[in-house]
């Protein structure tokens, strides 16, 4: 039985408040810079890439960039490990949280999309639009008794409209409509979904998931007045200290990622790359005994992460010079643009994901590559990929 406790009353708010107010504004700068920039759109994309990598990195794993992106890209050079896959999980949920509504990741049901609780709720909650939406779809969920008199009548007026219909089992119909009221009827009532068996080797039979997930909801309710930066901060280390899920602890870095957007004053344009910014904090320090240093480490992290899309947007945005002065001269139905703004959304880029994008054969792919001059990143002779310097 799951009983701890994470415990919010020695939080040094007077320490915390005035990092925390720095982080905020520096990320509100990069947020806006991201949504206004010609590079925003390819930075957001790295971040997910970069993201994904140091995750992995943070659990212990060392999943190479080139190799993410090339099996995202369905070209991977070798049998993706699975360590690999994982990091595909993570590139795809951060996608996933931000293409959703900004509170949609800490909601019930984006929770439960994400795989997290095993509470199965009616499909009301669905909201408009869905079966079971109040005053919408009624007529689905009638008592068996009602549609055979509302079939009765029709079959009426079918027939005494002249219609012969001699091989028509309306018994059989009727049979069947009523099975299938009774099977929606019961969608509509929230249950409890089974727990799938688990193997003893892999998963601890104790570990109730649920229990740990509603007292770390707890939390985050108890922390909803603070400022977002630091919501974000204590939701990870609550996440940490709970252990809420066995086998996917990176989820809970990117749900105190979406914390930033849920009041929608921190972050709206991007998802902060939370693990990239973690990645440079000694790990002795983001897993230490006390609590204040664990907190503090956490807020090094956060700024961390801000500083490196500072760093990588100034970046883009020069390369983007640079590259746009080779078209000068350029016939219009050149390939070259096309190229330049591929590269600029994604960390790498071999010659088969150029010649599939641009719709050119691999050695032209190759042309473009060298008067563009791109950077060989992997240092290999076959497999290529470029990237930007």
């Amino acid at each position: 039985m799951f009983s701890m406790r994470y415990d919010l009353d020695q939080l040094p708010l007077k320490t915390l408040l005035s990092p925390s107010a720095r982080a905020s504004a520096a990320l509100a700068r990069l947020d806006e810079r991201i949504a206004s920039s010609p590079v925003g759109a390819g930075l957001i994309e790295r971040l997910h890439f970069a993201d994904a990598c140091a995750s992995l990195w943070l659990d212990g794993e060392l999943v190479e960039m080139e190799d993410l992106v090339l099996h995202e890209a369905a070209r991977d050079i070798r049998s993706p490990s699975h360590q690999l896959t994982i990091a595909r999980d993570v590139l795809q949920t951060r996608r996933r949280i931000v293409a959703q509504a900004p509170d949609w990741a800490l909601s019930t049901n984006g929770l439960r999309s994400l795989g997290v609780g095993g509470q199965a709720w009616p499909a009301a909650s669905l909201g408009g639009g869905g079966i079971g939406a109040e005053g919408e779809n009624d007529a689905v969920f009638d008592t068996a008794d009602d549609r055979q008199d509302r079939d009765g009548e029709g079959r009426k007026h079918r027939l005494d409209d002249g219609l012969d219909l001699p091989d028509i089992d309306f018994d059989a119909i009727d049979a069947v409509l009523a099975r299938s009221e009774d099977v929606l009827a019961k969608v509509k009532q929230p249950q409890r979904m089974a727990k799938p068996e688990t193997e003893p080797l892999i998963r601890d039979p104790d570990w109730d998931e649920d229990e740990r997930l509603e007292e770390w909801r707890t939390v985050l309710r108890s922390i909803h007045d603070l400022p977002p930066v630091l919501q974000a901060v204590l939701a990870l280390d609550a996440w940490n200290e709970l252990a809420v899920l066995q086998r996917a602890p990176w989820l809970g870095r990117l749900l105190a990622a979406s914390l930033l957007r849920r009041d929608g004053l921190t972050t709206q344009a991007h998802l902060l790359a939370f693990n990239a910014g973690l990645k440079a904090i000694r790990v002795e320090r983001r897993r230490h005994r006390n609590f204040e240093m664990r907190i503090t480490a956490g807020l090094e992290g956060l700024m961390a992460g801000i500083e490196l899309g500072f760093k990588e947007h100034d970046r883009l945005l020069l390369a983007r010079q640079m590259f746009e002065r080779r078209l000068t001269g350029r016939r219009a139905s050149s390939n070259l643009p096309g190229l330049i703004e591929l590269v600029l959304a994604r960390p790498l880029v071999s010659a088969g994901m150029i010649a599939a994008e641009l719709d050119i054969t691999p050695r032209a792919a190759l042309r473009l590559v060298e008067e563009l001059n791109l950077r060989e990143m992997t240092g290999r002779g076959r497999f290529r990929a470029w990237g930007v310097l």
